[in-house]
């Protein structure tokens, strides 16, 4: 059996969804059980999800980037090397030039996230928005 190459594209772009829906929620440190119980989404069903075993609506797509306070359209970008924050570092002082790239990888990641919670709050109209308990904080 073969696949066309609309069918290809199709399950290239649900694999690139469910990778950037389970990168997202993992680097935001949520767990699947509190995504599902903000969002009321079950918990299973992110799973599946994530897994690319399970589409994902848009109603739900649009309660997760609303969680996550990224836009809908960076879940839906076909760009698979999609960085918004790619130009963040111009602008640090130079004294963080020093730091080794493992941490600038990570000014690199908190940059995309701030900018996409701007763009998604933007987006939203919305900033009222839930802040998480971190997973393994004490209660």
């Amino acid at each position: 059996m073969t696949t066309s190459g609309s069918e290809a594209g199709r399950l290239s772009d649900a694999t690139l969804l469910s990778e950037r829906l389970k990168t997202t929620r993992e680097y935001l440190n949520y767990s699947q059980l509190w995504v599902s119980e903000r969002t009321g989404i079950p918990r299973s069903a992110i799973s599946e999800i994530e897994r690319g075993a399970r589409r994902v609506d848009s109603l739900e797509l649009k309660k997760l980037a609303r969680l996550y306070r990224y836009p809908v359209g960076y879940f839906l970008d076909e760009d698979v090397d999609a960085i918004p924050a790619e130009h963040a570092l111009a602008g640090l002082p130079r004294r963080l030039n020093n730091l080794k790239m493992e941490d600038l990888n990570q000014v690199m990641k908190f940059a995309q996230f701030l900018e996409m919670s701007y763009q998604a709050s933007t987006e939203a109209g919305d900033d009222d928005l839930p802040v998480p308990e971190r997973r393994g904080a004490a209660s």
